[in-house]
C-alpha cells in the first residue's frame, strides 16, 4: 500500500517506521516540525500524490484543521483515517464528502517514542471504525503490521479510551508509588517485577476482581493504617497518592465500611 503520514510524532513515526518492513511505501510526510526522514518531504497546501491510505496523526484537538487544510487536495486519495483512539470518525466526513473514504485506526499499544512503538505493534490491537472501503484497507494495513483487528464504534470511543488510558496510565502510577515506598526502604523496586507480572496474569487469566488481595480486601485496617503513614513519611505527595490507590481499592473490594477508620 502507499502511504501518506501527517505529523511524524510518535504514532506516527512508529508506523512510518514499521509500514516498509511490511511490504508498504511512505510516498509521502507531512509534518509541520519533525527532522525525521520517514519519506519525501511534502508540502502543505500542495496537492498530494496517488495514495492508498493517509494516516492523519495529529493531536486530537488538531484533526478538524488538518482535515480542512488537506481536503482541497485529497483527489489521488483512496482512503483516510486519524489514529486517535477518543475522537470520532466524524471530523474526517469533510474529506469523505470529496470522494475519500474516512476511518479510525487506533493502535492499542504504548508509544512513547517512534522505535519502541513500531516494535510493540507485532501481536498487539487496533480498533479500526468507519466507511466500509476504509474498514477494508484499514483491515488489511493492521493485519500486515501484525495487529489483530476489532472493530471500534464511534458511540463507544469514550469509554474504549477511557477504559485505555486507565490500563497503561494507572498501572504505571501504581508501580511509581510502589517504587518510591521500595527506594525509601533502600530496595530495588525491580524486587516487585515478579509479583507484578503474576497479578497481571491473574487479572487476565481470572478477572480483575477475582485477583485482589492483600489487606485492604482482608480488612486489617491496622496495617492498612501503617502503610498510609509510612506512605506519607516518604513525602505529602506520595502519601495522597497513595491514599487515593487505597480509597480506590476499597471501593472495588467492597470494603467502603472499613473508609473512614483510614481518614
Amino acid at each position: 500500500m502507499r502511504l501518506i503520514i501527517v505529523g511524524p510524532g510518535r504514532a506516527g513515526g512508529a508506523l512510518a517506521t514499521a509500514a516498509p518492513d511490511a511490504g508498504h511505501e511512505i510516498v509521502g510526510v507531512l509534518s509541520r516540525s519533525s527532522t525525521q526522514e520517514y519519506g519525501p518531504v511534502l508540502a502543505w497546501d500542495s496537492p498530494l500524490p496517488e495514495a492508498d491510505v493517509v494516516l492523519i496523526a495529529v493531536k486530537d484537538d488538531a484533526i478538524a484543521s488538518v482535515v480542512a487544510r488537506l481536503k482541497p487536495h485529497t483527489d489521488n486519495v483512496a482512503v483516510a483515517a486519524h489514529l486517535s483512539g477518543f475522537v470520532p470518525v466524524l471530523p474526517l466526513h469533510p474529506l469523505h464528502d470529496h470522494g475519500v473514504a474516512v476511518g479510525g485506526f487506533h493502535p492499542l499499544v504504548s508509544m512513547p517514542d517512534p522505535t519502541s512503538g513500531a516494535a510493540a505493534l507485532d501481536g498487539a490491537f487496533v480498533g479500526i471504525g468507519g466507511d466500509p472501503l476504509a474498514v477494508d484497507a484499514l483491515t488489511h494495513l493492521g493485519g500486515s503490521l501484525g495487529l489483530e483487528v476489532f472493530r471500534l464504534e464511534d458511540s463507544d470511543r469514550p469509554a474504549y479510551h477511557a477504559a485505555a488510558a486507565a490500563a497503561a496510565n494507572f498501572v504505571v502510577t501504581s508501580l511509581a508509588i510502589s517504587g518510591d515506598l521500595f527506594e525509601s526502604a533502600g530496595i530495588d523496586p525491580r524486587v516487585s517485577r515478579p509479583l507484578v507480572e503474576r497479578v497481571v496474569a491473574n487479572c487476565f487469566e481470572k478477572g480483575a476482581s477475582q485477583s485482589l488481595t492483600g489487606p485492604i480486601v482482608r480488612g486489617d485496617v491496622d496495617t492498612v493504617i501503617g502503610h498510609l503513614t509510612a506512605a506519607h513519611e516518604v513525602s505529602d505527595s506520595v502519601g495522597q497518592q497513595f491514599h487515593l490507590m487505597v480509597e480506590a481499592t476499597a471501593v472495588r473490594a467492597g470494603r467502603e465500611r472499613d473508609l473512614h477508620q483510614w481518614k
